[in-house]
Parts: structure tokens; sequence; C-alpha cells
């Protein structure tokens, strides 16, 4: 998944990074992660950490970032974004692509959902960050 922004730190990359591994064989993060080692444990059910935080190159004046989370969700849940922050949300909320539903936007942002359900932006202002979820 891939963030667009000129703003704060966008926690909502980790919305598509937390789908992926879910749906992908359980591999520790470890051997998963190529940037170097990672710590191997636990995360308490019902909730995300991040694990990896990943800042890619500058092209246009807009800056991609994204980051890796470990989330242990509840049966019916998967992996989402909740004030900008990983959580676990309700699985009918990623399969019907009701983004917003999730309240992935910081206090004060306003959330829309993409043109082609692709993902959602926050804005505020003159500022908009965009997250597209890609497979």
């Amino acid at each position: 998944m891939k963030l667009w922004g000129r703003s704060s730190w966008p926690l909502q990359a980790a919305f598509l990074v937390a789908l992926v591994m879910l749906c992908v064989d359980p591999v520790s993060a470890g051997s998963r992660n190529h940037r170097g080692p990672t710590v191997s444990y636990q995360v308490k059910q019902g909730t995300c950490e991040v694990v990896a935080i990943h800042r890619c190159c500058n092209k246009n004046k807009i800056e991609e970032r994204s980051q890796t989370v470990k989330c242990s969700c509840f049966p019916g849940q998967v992996a989402g974004t909740t004030r900008a922050r990983p959580s676990c949300v309700e699985a009918s909320i990623v399969a019907q692509k009701w983004w917003c539903q999730m309240h992935p936007c910081m206090d004060g942002e306003e959330c829309k959902v993409l043109p082609d359900l692709t993902g959602w932006s926050c804005s505020t202002g003159n500022k908009v960050k965009t997250t597209k979820v890609t497979r």
C-alpha cells in the first residue's frame, strides 16, 4: 500500500500491510522483513502493533510512507485503521469497501472514499492524505 500526502506521519498505511499479512501464510515478521532483524513476539488479541516503518522516495514533492504492523484480531475482524492508527475493524467494512466506516482519519479531518473504491482520503484545510489499498 502506498500513502501519498504532505502532512504528518500517516499511520493509515498500516491497513493494507496488515491486511496482506492476514492473507499470507503465517511467517514470522523477522523472515519477512529484509531490512534487518525483527524480534518475534505475540500481540495481545484484539490489537495491532507497528513492527517496522518505511519511508520511500520523494516523487514530484509527494512522499510515500508505509509501515508494517502485526495484528491479532478477534473472529469477524480484520486489520484496519482507526483514527490514523492500526486497529482491528469489522470484516464487513473491508469486504464492502466502506473505508470511512472504520473512522480512519484523525479527529477534525474529513474522510472521503475514493471514487474507484480503492481507498480513502483524509483532509483538513489544504492538506490531503490519501491511502490506496492495493493487492
